[in-house]
C-alpha cells in the first residue's frame, strides 16, 4: 500500500513563509538552499518549494518500486504532468488524477 509521506508548499516568497510557519505554528526549518527548505515538526515532513508558482500543496506518496508505481498510475488513468527526475532525496514524477488534482510519488536512491 503507497501512503502519503511529504506535503511540498509553494510560495513566491520563501522567507516570509517560512517565517509565518515558525511563528505561527513553532516548526523548525532545514536550509536545503535557496529554493527549498523542509519543515519539521509538523506532524508530516514536508518542505516549502519557491522553485515555481503557486498551485495549492503538493502531496507526495512514498514507494519501493518508482516504476511500478507509475505504471499504475498510468493504467489507473492518471496523466503525468513531469516525468521522473532525480532530486537530492531519490527520484520522483508528478501526476495529474482524472478528478484534476496534480500529485506526486517518490522513492529513494537505488542502491
Amino acid at each position: 500500500m503507497i501512503k502519503i509521506d511529504y506535503v511540498e508548499l509553494p510560495s513566491t516568497d520563501m522567507a516570509a513563509t517560512e517565517r509565518f510557519l515558525v511563528s505561527a505554528f513553532g516548526w523548525g526549518m532545514v536550509d536545503y538552499g535557496p529554493q527549498y527548505r523542509g519543515f519539521t515538526g509538523a506532524g508530516l515532513d514536508g518542505g516549502i518549494d519557491a522553485a515555481g508558482e503557486p498551485h495549492g500543496p503538493l502531496v507526495l506518496m512514498k514507494t519501493d518500486d518508482l516504476a511500478a508505481t507509475e505504471a499504475a498510475v498510468v493504467a489507473a488513468g492518471g496523466v503525468i504532468v513531469v516525468p521522473q527526475f532525480d532530486f537530492p532525496g531519490g527520484r520522483r514524477f508528478h501526476f495529474r488524477e482524472p478528478g484534476g488534482n496534480v500529485m506526486g510519488v517518490w522513492a529513494e536512491p537505488v542502491t
